[in-house]
């Protein structure tokens, strides 16, 4: 009987390690055949930038460890200003993506624009009183006339960060990472007088900052594209990133949320850096895309 019994549990056994190893299999063979998620293809320069708007808020102050950087110029307008190197001064502000007037940028353009986020540091250096003529590139302000511009002395560099630790998906990173702008001043100083409402984009300040009414006043810097030395920006990344020109106005805007964040910095060259804690205390200043001398982003 014993013999009897103990043969049965010895089957049993068997069985079920058969029956456990089918399973194994066929779960090991139906995880292999999810599909992924598809990456998100890159969008072309044209899609990127028309719809590439920033809300700039104030941040408490903070002074990063001193940091050195050589930068050079890729939009190809300027490409004959000079390297220079600069020195990260403090914490200005952080400017964050919105759409305006519950317009939605297209895809993929929408995913990555929703993870831009560049916190602003003071810089000085060489006064280069350079001539444009800028365009509007979103087609929210297509129609206004083109501007005859000044752009004088840098003021700021601003370079891409992560907020709360949100990382963005590796194909998004990818681009984002290497988003870096140094910030002129331009004069005339004319006001925009443009009144639209804003919505956030990132993950992050969705669910706190509610959408807003927000009037668009005097313009004060144009923000281009530089390469940080150290920095080596893939091509296809490259070709995106050089187009992204950014006119910044003074805003007015209702009271907002207090606001506490961790930064982080993503560029390569920046990520030894040590988090930041910011407190955004109101909104100040939004930049605009534009195009610089009637050159267009490719589409």
């Amino acid at each position: 009987m014993d013999r009897a019994v103990t043969g049965i549990h010895g089957r049993r056994k068997t069985t079920l390690r058969r029956l456990t190893s089918a399973v194994v299999a066929t779960l090991a063979v139906a995880f292999l055949c999810v599909p992924s998620a598809s990456a998100a293809s890159l969008p072309t320069p044209k899609d990127l930038t028309a719809f590439l708007d920033l809300e700039c808020f104030k941040t408490s102050p903070y002074q990063p460890p001193t940091t050195t950087l050589t930068l050079r110029h890729l939009n190809p307008v300027l490409s004959n200003l000079p390297t220079e190197t600069v020195t990260l001064g403090q914490r200005e502000q952080l400017c964050v993506p919105v759409a305006k007037n519950n317009q939605a940028p297209p895809s993929p353009a929408l995913d990555f624009i929703r993870f831009i986020d560049l916190a602003c540091y003071k810089i000085s250096g060489i006064t280069v009183n350079t001539g444009l003529v800028l365009s509007h590139l979103n087609p929210l302000f297509q129609g206004l006339p083109r501007t005859q511009i000044s752009m004088t002395t840098p003021q700021q560099l601003c370079v891409p960060v992560i907020k709360n630790n949100v990382v963005p998906p590796a194909e998004i990173l990818a681009l984002v990472r290497h988003i870096d702008l140094k910030c002129y001043a331009i004069t005339p100083n004319v006001s925009l007088n443009q009144q639209l409402s804003l919505r956030q984009l990132n993950p992050v300040l969705t669910p706190i900052i509610p959408t807003h009414g927000a009037q668009i006043l005097n313009a004060r810097q144009l923000c281009v594209p530089v390469q940080k030395a150290g920095d080596n920006i893939p091509s296809e990344v490259l070709n995106i990133v050089r187009w992204i020109d950014l006119e910044k106005f003074d805003l007015v805007t209702p009271a907002l949320p207090t606001v506490s964040l961790t930064l982080r910095h993503i560029n390569p060259v920046l990520a030894g850096l040590p988090a930041e804690k910011a407190v955004l205390s109101g909104a100040s200043q939004i930049a605009l895309p534009v195009a610089k001398n009637g050159n267009f982003p490719p589409g």
